[in-house]
């Protein structure tokens, strides 16, 4: 059976997953592998059109609609006396030489790209990163200079983009991988409970194509941007009823007299 009927099929029949218990582990582990690529593909996408969207339209406005501005000895001087907020579609940039914004308004503006009174705040993705302009100790940045990083950025994103991609992948995959084991383990206690007899490595192998079905679940819902309320709770709950399932198919063992 193909890798991709495998997939197909452990979507809806324990039945399959409890008959890959006999498979090579190699095959396994090249599905956890696929599986985990399948995941991350949204990520991956956003990332894409996240970086070029942001890197045009930070161009255009730090161009065309910010003052002129420069850091100096750790902190941002600007020719304004109040923040400035501009927006565009989903990406917004702030410029702020009065202390008046801190990281987390720039977080709650979604995806930012933020020159604070101290400090540099990127958010993408739910996520953001600030960066004090303290590491840049003895230099001094105007507007040409973020103009041309920019620029340069904008040159080699087909460069992160790839490279970053592979960076995520293989922490995803390492995450998929200790997840399936934690998994097992777990199989352990529920084959004992339905008394059944299975290896450790039989339920590996189980384990690893139980996570079909809520993994393509949150992968959809990556995919359309719609966050799932207790994700990691649904998550284990419905893989561990999805293995739970794929056990009790297996029929007991025959009682001698």
């Amino acid at each position: 059976m193909n890798i991709f009927k495998q997939l197909y099929k452990s979507i809806y029949s324990p039945k399959d997953i409890a008959l890959f218990r006999f498979q090579g582990i190699g095959k396994t582990i090249l599905y956890v592998f696929f599986l985990t690529l399948i995941s991350i593909l949204p990520s991956v996408i956003y990332l894409s059109t996240t970086l070029t969207t942001g890197i045009d339209t930070a161009r255009t406005i730090i161009n065309d609609e910010l003052p002129d501005f420069s850091i100096q000895d750790g902190h941002l001087t600007a020719e304004t006396k109040v923040p400035i907020t501009i927006n565009r579609e989903d990406f917004t940039v702030i410029l702020d030489p009065t202390g008046a914004i801190s990281s987390e308004d720039v977080q709650d503006e979604g995806n930012a790209f933020a020159l604070l009174e101290d400090e540099f705040a990127l958010s993408a993705g739910g996520r953001t990163d600030t960066y004090p302009y303290s590491m840049l100790e003895g230099l001094n940045i105007a507007k040409s200079d973020l103009l041309d990083f920019i620029n340069a950025i904008g040159g080699m994103k087909w460069v992160i983009i790839p490279v970053v991609s592979v960076i995520l992948y293989l922490f995803a995959s390492a995450g998929s991988f200790i997840e399936v084991t934690v998994l097992a383990l777990i199989g352990l206690l529920l084959k004992n409970l339905l008394g059944r007899k299975l290896n450790y490595r039989q339920l590996w192998r189980m384990a690893a194509y139980s996570e079909t079905l809520p993994t393509l679940f949150f992968t959809i819902m990556s995919a359309i941007k719609t966050t799932v309320p207790n994700s990691f709770m649904i998550n284990w709950f419905v893989v561990i009823i999805v293995l739970y399932l794929a056990i009790n198919e297996i029929p007991k063992p025959k009682k001698v007299n």
